[in-house]
Formats: structure tokens, sequence, C-alpha cells
């Protein structure tokens, strides 16, 4: 199993959305390779910096 599948596989019963972005070809190259040197997935940083990044900026009441 890909491990991105598997880290989205760890989030249970929640539907998953596909996100896709487009991105400089060197920005894509360099967050791999660090990710990558820190044991990290793309995904799995990606996910969690948006759900601060919501938690951060959502009105109160309204953060999943």
């Amino acid at each position: 199993m890909r491990e991105e599948v598997s880290s989205i596989a760890k989030i249970k019963e929640e539907e998953i959305k596909r996100l896709n972005v487009n991105l400089p070809v060197s920005m894509h190259n360099a967050f791999k390779a660090v990710t990558a040197a820190r044991g990290e997935n793309m995904t799995d940083v990606l996910m969690e910096y948006i759900k601060a990044y919501v938690e951060k900026h959502s009105p109160k009441g309204r953060r999943r």
C-alpha cells in the first residue's frame, strides 16, 4: 500500500475528497525532498497544515 493511501486509511468514517494543487516544479521537488528526508509524506504534512489553518481562521463555533 502506498504511503499516501495508508495515511488516508487512518481517517476513519470520514469521506475523503481529492485536492489538486498547481505548484512550480521546483517547489514540488523541494517539498517532496524535505518531507522524505524527515520521514514524512506530503499528504500528511499538507493535511496537518490545512487542519491548523482552518482551526486558526474559522469563526468560533464553526470549527470542526
